[in-house]
């Protein structure tokens, strides 16, 4: 294993070195950056160009400029020794501090929106796959290839004016008027049609009780006024945590498990114990004290599945960890539904706090509740943009890679040893299926790090894709080279990491030198 890494390591130098030397020679000859400058009328003009040739070397010829540069990017390579020197932009800005501040804004823009679309794409993509021919299957085929056609821009366009523009208009006074709470009804007593199984008349049921819940619930959230002072409360997060718990348990246990369903149900307890001990804590909070007490409350999930013994301690840890980690995320929730009266009254927001540029809202004054409520409403919109378009292509990816393993002679097998089938599916066949998309979801994260330029350029985020854009469009070498230096690395390394993948999905795939 260490001797293929060290290998392919070696190869993935050689073909960064090739390929960067290309860009660096095509990026120079392509323009110059002194055009500007030419055709200016300003008195000091010959000593501006003077200035900019001496600070871009454009005295040297590009194959030993590039050199030159290759030995400043040599020094990234030593880490914490602040050796790194990618050189500087036109406009005399160091690119190490251009990219620092790049890739910031775009890892906050499209970690979210790339968990999402991962996770929700392939089990969409699962679902249909279990469900193949059905109605939920046509409806989510649909969505997705209607979602992947989507020009992105038009999408963000869309969000802005109805998630932002229209959606803050109704926060002035929020009042869901009759055909609204029908629309929504029937919206989600759809849903529930397609989702159910069996015959038509129990379908039928599940769509009417869908349609009296959904509509009940919305003229109770517009009576008491929730939209202005949202909360969970701690009656919600038990019958939330009950149901996380028994829907955890099915999938990573299955229901017949009881040491496994107790495991998570005493999780749930301790989260309501710790919901009411932790709220003085959380007025005080800070970024640190929220990690630890993440990975606090999912430790203590695993020891609880772990103490309660069993014939598969492993499923009780693995039950009680996730249902740990999702009451830490519900009470987090809930936390932040506390701060957005706050939040929305403050002058900075004043009562629109969907926001449609940016990433932040200047000059904010808050804890750290309303600093977050701020970057989640500014990341809100284009996550939902950026996810939309992306988990398309994933749900599609994950269907027929299902479709393919749920055909295979071992999952016939399986069957016929009288397996289950949640356990066929989650420990048979689900693996499986993931490996195909090892190499789609290693890309695509190495990829979006290079930046979501039309999504970037709507919402005004200055992240990698608008710094690489603005640079090659008047010949600024040295940041398009430190854009290429960061995606191409990323390229690589994602690459590697979705070779060893193989050999974890599966243990037939062996990495050798």
């Amino acid at each position: 294993m260490l001797t293929y890494i060290v290998r392919r390591l070696i190869v993935a130098v050689l073909i960064l070195l090739g390929a960067s030397f290309l860009v660096y020679i095509l990026t120079a000859v392509s323009g110059d950056p002194l055009a500007d400058l030419r055709e200016s009328n300003a008195p000091n003009r010959d000593q501006l160009i003077a200035f900019r040739t001496d600070l871009l070397d454009l005295d040297i010829p590009p194959v030993l400029r590039y050199f030159a540069w290759l030995g400043g990017a040599a020094g990234c390579l030593v880490p914490f020794a602040g050796t790194c020197d990618l050189g500087n932009a036109i406009n005399g800005a160091e690119v190490t501090q251009l990219l620092e501040r790049a890739m910031g804004q775009t890892i906050l823009l499209v970690t979210a929106a790339t968990i999402l679309a991962i996770l929700i794409g392939i089990t969409l993509g699962i679902i249909t796959a279990l469900r193949q021919y059905s109605g939920l299957d046509y409806g989510v085929t649909f969505m997705a290839f209607l979602f992947f056609s989507l020009p992105v821009f038009w999408v963000a366009v869309l969000l802005k004016e109805f998630g932002a523009i229209g959606f803050n208009d109704f926060l002035r006074e929020p009042n869901i008027s009759l055909l609204a709470l029908v629309i929504c009804g029937l919206l989600m007593a759809a849903l529930a049609y397609t989702v159910a199984t069996g015959p038509l008349k129990r379908r039928l049921l599940v769509a009417g009780v869908a349609f009296v819940v959904v509509a009940a619930l919305l003229w109770l959230l517009d009576t008491i006024g929730w939209f202005l002072t949202p909360g969970l409360g701690p009656i919600v997060l038990a019958i939330a945590g009950v149901a996380v718990a028994f829907g955890v348990t099915l999938l990573t246990a299955g229901l017949k498990n009881r040491k496994a369903l107790h495991s998570a149900l005493i999780v749930v307890a301790i989260g309501m114990i710790a919901y009411f001990a932790v709220q003085p804590l959380l007025d005080r909070a800070t970024l640190l004290m929220i990690v630890i007490l993440g990975v606090a409350t999912v430790l203590i999930g695993v020891a609880v599945g772990y103490f309660m013994g069993g014939y598969d301690r492993r499923q009780n840890m693995s039950a009680a960890g996730l249902t740990a980690f999702i009451m830490g995320f519900l009470i987090l929730l809930d936390r932040f539904m506390q701060s957005w009266p706050d939040y929305f009254n403050n002058g900075r927001i004043r009562g629109r706090p969907i926001a449609t540029i940016g990433s932040a809202t200047p000059n904010l004054d808050g804890d750290f509740w309303i600093r977050g409520l701020d970057t989640y409403t500014h990341l809100l919109l284009p996550t939902i943009a950026l996810m939309l378009i992306s988990l398309a292509g994933y749900s599609r990816y994950s269907r027929a890679s299902m479709l393919e393993i749920m055909n295979q002679d071992y999952i016939r097998t399986a069957r016929a040893k009288g397996l289950g089938e949640r356990t066929v599916v989650m420990r048979h066949a689900f693996r499986n299926a993931l490996i195909p998309l090892a190499t789609l979801v290693a890309f695509d994260i190495g990829g979006l790090i290079g930046g979501a330029i039309i999504t970037e350029q709507v919402f005004a985020f200055s992240g990698m894709g608008q710094l690489f854009v603005q640079a090659l469009r008047v010949v600024d070498l040295n940041p398009v080279m430190g854009v290429f230096l960061v995606t191409g690395i990323l390229a690589l390394v994602f690459n590697l990491v979705a070779d060893l993948v193989y050999s974890v999905l599966d243990p037939r795939v062996r990495v050798k030198a």
